[in-house]
């Protein structure tokens, strides 16, 4: 199965999946170890958090998605792409798959504010929506 893990630096798990830019996409199975296939690097108007549904996306290749910490529009999103979104406080992607597989993986907080925008709003927070 195709799994991708949103990066900051292809190397530790991104804390906000859907302004998360890289991301590794492994070739997992339960019991196995996750070999790393390729990765995707988004420009910055192709952020999940950006993107809308109804278009194609270079995610839509893989069928779980992990990252950090992520607001319920970012899992919605996913789930309408037939994608499974997974948060975790897990740093280390390919330990954050195995934990996955094995039901331990610890789930990321849940995030301070929601972020279920739409396109081009603002709301101060820093965050341009």
């Amino acid at each position: 199965m195709k799994i991708a893990v949103g990066t900051k630096d292809f190397e530790t798990i991104a804390t906000h999946g859907g302004r998360t830019r890289r991301f590794l996409v492994y070739e997992a199975e339960a019991g196995g170890d996750p070999v790393e296939t390729g990765r995707i690097e988004l420009a910055e108007e192709e952020v999940l958090h950006l993107c809308g549904d109804g278009r194609p996306h270079p995610i839509d290749a893989v069928r779980v998605v992990i990252t950090g910490s992520s607001g319920s529009g970012f899992v919605a999103h996913m789930k309408r792409r037939g994608i499974e979104p997974v948060t975790t406080t897990e740093t280390d992607p390919v330990r954050a798959i195995r934990c996955w597989f094995a039901g331990t993986l610890a789930p990321a907080a849940e995030p301070e504010h929601p972020h279920e925008h739409h396109d081009g709003h603002h709301h101060g927070d820093g965050h341009r929506h």
